[in-house]
């Protein structure tokens, strides 16, 4: 009776904490939208900020749509390029070396535990003293040192359920370890790796404090890596805060383009996973 009861209990519990959870998403995602909806409008989409940014009551967000995919895409590509072969290279040539990977996994999980303040600031810190401005290339800078960890250690969590006999059998049939590498043990735990890469670029685009020192902001759309770029996020933080209403209502409608965004990305992270699962042995 007492085990039934303690078994009720803990149901009840965790019943309770999904529901806080799922009002608290509905609460927050509701009110974007019930604001944001009314101020998105195609000129919103199309057209930059008339007249400044914090004051100018015209014009839309393209500026920081364009900056944010610009920041997103070159963070995760550098991102993607640095962090698969590390997790590769912890995986594979060093397989029997547990110590060493389990170093290596527990300084990871430290620096991704490090707020995205701190490598803004860190960013702020290498632009003072090689004397560089806020710019698209120090955003992307900063931001891929930002998603660095999340992309190794998804990347590794990935790549440790591939079977060990997997990468014996390539071993014994003559591969070297790269080509074991990426023709079978990453072509094994493909789905999972573009899962991790779209998780990376989720957390770029949606990041505000790690480009609010190095990236700058702009009413104009960046054509070159040196010019300062604009970001959704910090078209939120800084609109926001106007007293010109139509302004802030392009911070709402800010908000929403970046919800959908985000929301895209974790529907199409579930789509290529189960696409590509095909391609598991």
């Amino acid at each position: 009776m007492l085990k039934k009861f303690e078994e009720m209990f803990f149901k009840f519990i965790m019943m309770l904490c999904n529901f806080i959870i799922l009002f608290v998403l509905v609460l927050i995602i509701y009110s974007i939208f019930h604001k944001g909806m009314k101020a998105l409008t195609w000129e919103m989409l199309t057209q930059r900020p008339h007249g400044g940014y914090y004051y100018g009551k015209e014009g839309g967000v393209l500026n920081a749509i364009v900056g944010s995919l610009y920041l997103s895409f070159g963070a995760t590509l550098l991102a993607t390029v640095i962090g698969v072969p590390v997790a590769l290279y912890m995986n594979v040539y060093l397989i029997k070396r547990k110590k060493i990977v389990n170093i290596i996994r527990f300084l990871l999980d430290l620096i991704w535990g490090v707020p995205s303040i701190v490598y803004g600031a860190f960013g702020f810190s290498l632009m003072v003293f090689f004397g560089l401005k806020t710019s698209l290339l120090a955003g992307i800078i900063t931001v891929t040192l930002f998603i660095l960890p999340i992309m190794i250690r998804s990347c590794d969590e990935i790549l440790k359920t591939s079977p060990l006999g997997l990468l014996e059998a390539a071993l014994s049939l003559g591969s070297t370890k790269t080509e074991t590498s990426f023709r079978v043990i990453l072509k094994q735990s493909f789905s999972g790796v573009v899962t991790a890469i779209l998780l990376s670029f989720g957390r770029a685009i949606g990041d505000a404090a790690s480009v609010l020192f190095t990236a700058g902001y702009t009413d104009n759309i960046p054509t070159s890596l040196s010019e300062p770029a604009a970001t959704l996020p910090l078209s939120i933080f800084f609109q926001l805060g106007s007293p010109v209403p139509e302004v802030q209502n392009r911070a709402y409608a800010s908000a929403v383009i970046l919800t959908v965004i985000i929301l895209i990305i974790s529907l199409l992270s579930r789509a290529l996973s189960k696409r590509f699962h095909k391609n598991k042995i």
